[in-house]
């Protein structure tokens, strides 16, 4: 599904350069789970921005499914980022006084898909992650953290996408709710979703299936299956 290919992100102020990605090489396949993990300033926040189509590198080629996207232009990322990738945020990103239905039917009115299915769409999507129907026509900022959460992979879910892309999603929860979230993902990922999830935290990291480890704009570490590889080993 994706090949990054010796991707740098290089930003610029006056004279001054900084150096974010150096480098970064990797494939993830078709239904794989996988976590981004490194410490502030280690470069995962922008490789996310490449990873979801938000930004572009300064060099290197990024292929999503089979296209080179890194070269495209801001409507054609556009196109992408509607049609083939969910994003779930830490900060849920709901419309506040509006239902819950409503907040994951919105996404199918920009897709234009027509209008006597997209309450049925959104309901399917909502029960596949586990909330109760009692909660559909609820205000979102009337519910938990954990079930504002779930409402927000739901809404990243109706449209299809290829890929979920989750930029810490627990950081608002607490652990008990965040294990509920983090299941959430994993029944996704066993159902074939692709899964990225993007993290500090390593016990988070550990529920998925492969970890990438990221210290200054380079992988330092690739983990699979629980067996630790360098990034050398790797390669070989």
């Amino acid at each position: 599904m994706i090949e990054i290919k010796n991707i740098t992100k290089v930003y610029k102020s006056g004279d001054v350069e900084t150096k974010v990605l150096k480098g970064i090489s990797f494939s993830i396949n078709d239904g794989e789970f996988v976590a981004i993990i490194g410490p502030s300033g280690s470069g995962k926040s922008t490789l996310m921005h490449i990873l979801g189509c938000l930004d572009t590198p300064s060099s290197g080629q990024y292929f999503f499914e089979g296209q080179d996207v890194s070269q495209l232009s801001d409507d054609e990322l556009a196109d992408i980022r509607k049609k083939k990738i969910g994003f779930v945020f830490q900060s849920f990103n709901l419309l506040p006084r509006t239902t819950v239905l409503r907040n994951v039917v919105l996404p199918l009115a920009y897709a234009n898909i027509p209008k006597g299915e997209r309450e049925e769409i959104a309901k399917k999507s909502l029960l596949s992650v586990g909330l109760d129907e009692t909660r559909f026509h609820h205000l979102s900022n009337q519910l938990s953290g954990g079930e504002m959460q779930r409402v927000a992979i739901a809404r990243a879910l109706v449209n299809n996408p290829s890929l979920i892309l989750a930029d810490e999603p627990t950081g608002n929860l607490d652990s008990k709710t965040g294990e509920v979230v983090l299941e959430t993902f994993k029944n996704l990922n066993k159902q074939g979703r692709t899964v990225i999830l993007i993290t500090h935290e390593k016990y988070i990291a550990e529920h998925a299936k492969r970890t990438i480890f990221l210290k200054d704009g380079e992988i330092i570490e690739d983990v699979i299956n629980h067996r630790s590889k360098t990034v050398q080993q790797i390669k070989e």
